[in-house]
């Protein structure tokens, strides 16, 4: 009997033919999979009590540099799920929903950038301790640029995927309308307002045309994401959370200036943004680079989120950069394919 024979005529398993069926969709079609599968392993983790959720994707090589990811407003960890399997070739991965987004708690708390820099500086001290290269979009690459600055010991390199500053805005007012702006802001962030808001604002037809704001490539906008965007806010309490959040990010407070951190910050720093950013002005790049001259910057044609929209591009972008922070490969990088980007 042939060896064919003999392998087809063998019983299998359902475990094996299960594990085999995972295998093949893993090294074929990495979108065959449900974004669940695709994003490592998720956890429950209890802080300060809090549910947590985050997940990690463990590195075949144990001594590389590991890698911690932090979502942007009304995301959550799934909204890396391109990215999970590029960089988890090489590095650890790590990802947390942040309080009170994804598939964390929905706290009644009054929020800014500060909790989240305490949550992830506790994230890190229970599961990783070592140093690690963080990696941000949005709000997130904010909260990043936070522990940074208030831990740098932690921080062996920090990705920033299209930084917001909130402090812009109060610069740029004068004085005297500002509390007027503030009083405004605070008839609007009424949970008598902003509720019923809410409740129209997560349907999933509305989360689409609000995803097509900060998206440039509209074939980008899945029902998939369009399914990570709007679940978490079915959740209890989210209606409360998402006031205290508009509330939180109202105030002045909400997060510290770039300018009394970034010119600071001496580890590796790699800014992407997309040139089509309609949330974030992209002349806002420069303002960022004469913070600190040492930040590469790398524009893509793409909106608010490219490693989702355009995560080929990214994750070449990241593993190209992360090899160079590790010593495998010389500077300058590689070029990147033509049309996709430039760098400075």
């Amino acid at each position: 009997m042939s060896l064919q024979a003999a392998q087809e005529g063998t019983k299998v398993s359902p475990k094996v033919q299960e594990l085999r069926e995972l295998k093949d969709a893993l090294t074929s079609e990495p979108h065959s999979l449900p974004w669940r599968q695709r994003v490592g392993n998720q956890r429950d983790w209890v802080w300060r009590g809090w549910r947590i959720r985050y997940t990690y994707w463990r590195s075949p090589l144990p001594k590389a540099t590991p890698v911690l990811l932090l979502h942007g407003f009304g995301a959550s960890i799934g909204h890396w799920r391109h990215n999970f399997a590029a960089l988890g070739e090489s590095h650890t991965v790590y990802a947390l929903d942040l309080l009170g987004f994804g598939g964390s708690a929905k706290a009644a708390i009054s929020y800014d950038t500060n909790l989240w820099v305490e949550l992830v500086w506790d994230f890190w001290l229970t599961f990783i301790r070592q140093p690690t290269v963080l990696m941000g979009n949005s709000i997130g690459s904010l909260v990043c640029v936070g522990v940074a600055g208030a831990h740098p010991e932690m921080v062996k390199g920090l990705v920033m995927i299209n930084l917001p500053d909130f402090s812009v805005r109060e610069e740029m007012l004068p004085p005297w309308l500002q509390p007027v702006v503030r009083s405004i802001e605070n008839l609007f962030t009424s949970p008598l307002l902003i509720k019923p808001l809410f409740y129209l604002l997560r349907r999933p037809a509305v989360v689409k045309k609000w995803a097509g704001m900060a998206y440039y490539n509209p074939a980008a906008i899945t029902e998939e994401l369009v399914e990570i965007l709007s679940s978490p806010a079915l959740d209890h309490g989210s209606a409360t959370t998402f006031a205290a959040l508009f509330r939180g990010m109202s105030s002045p407070s909400f997060a510290p200036p770039l300018g009394s951190i970034l010119p600071h910050l001496t580890m590796p720093l790699l800014l992407i943004w997309g040139r089509h950013d309609r949330m974030i002005p992209p002349i806002w790049q420069t303002v960022l680079s004469a913070m600190n001259p040492a930040v590469e910057i790398v524009a893509l044609d793409a909106g608010h989120c490219p490693h989702d929209e355009c995560p080929e591009v990214v994750n070449l972008i990241l593993c190209q950069w992360l090899s160079r922070l590790q010593g495998n490969l010389p500077s300058p990088p590689t070029p990147l394919p033509e049309g996709e980007g430039s760098r400075k």
